[in-house]
C-alpha cells in the first residue's frame, strides 16, 4: 500500500478478488473516495460484509458479487484511478487480467499480487517489488 499511497486519497479504487477486503478497505481508511470490491465465494463474501459493517465504510464501498474477470471485461478505460488484484494463484489468473487491461485499461494503475513462478505477460514500463517468493507487479495503460 505504501508504493500507491500517493495516489489513494481521492481515488475511485477497485478491489478484484477482494477476499475479506483487506486492500479496498485500507484504501478507505488512506483517503480513498470510494472502492467497489468484486469477490465470487459465499465464504469471502460473508467476511466482506462483516468487515465493512464493523468498519462503518458501507456508504464508501461497493460490493459486486461476480467472477472478477467478467467484471473488468464490462468496464470502459479509465473506470477506476486504481485498481488491487490479488487472484489464486497458480491458475493463470493474474496473466489473464493483465491481457484483459492491455485490450482496456479500466484503471490509471493497476498492482497484481502474484507467485513469482505465476509469469505474466510483458508490459512495457510495468515495474515490480518483490516479497519472498511473492511479486507485486504495477502497470499503467499502454500508450
Amino acid at each position: 500500500m505504501s508504493s500507491v499511497a500517493p495516489r489513494i486519497p481521492g481515488a475511485r479504487v477497485l478491489d478484484l478478488f477482494a477476499g475479506s477486503g483487506a486492500l479496498g478497505l485500507e484504501a478507505l481508511s488512506r483517503g480513498a473516495e470510494h472502492v467497489t470490491l468484486v469477490e465470487n465465494a459465499p465464504s469471502a463474501l460473508r467476511a466482506l460484509q462483516a468487515n465493512l459493517t464493523a468498519l462503518g465504510a458501507g456508504e464508501r464501498a461497493t460490493v459486486v458479487r461476480t467472477d472478477a474477470l467478467r467484471y473488468v471485461g464490462g468496464l470502459e478505460a479509465g473506470a477506476f484511478d486504481l485498481a488491487f488484484a490479488d487472484p489464486p494463484y497458480g491458475k493463470g489468473l493474474a496473466s489473464a487480467l493483465v491481457e484483459s487491461f492491455l485490450a482496456v485499461p479500466f484503471a490509471r494503475l493497476l498492482c497484481v499480487e502474484h507467485r513469482r513462478t505465476d509469469p505474466l505477460p510483458a508490459v512495457p514500463g510495468a515495474w515490480e517489488r518483490r516479497y519472498g517468493d511473492t511479486l507485486l507487479t504495477f502497470l499503467t495503460p499502454p500508450e
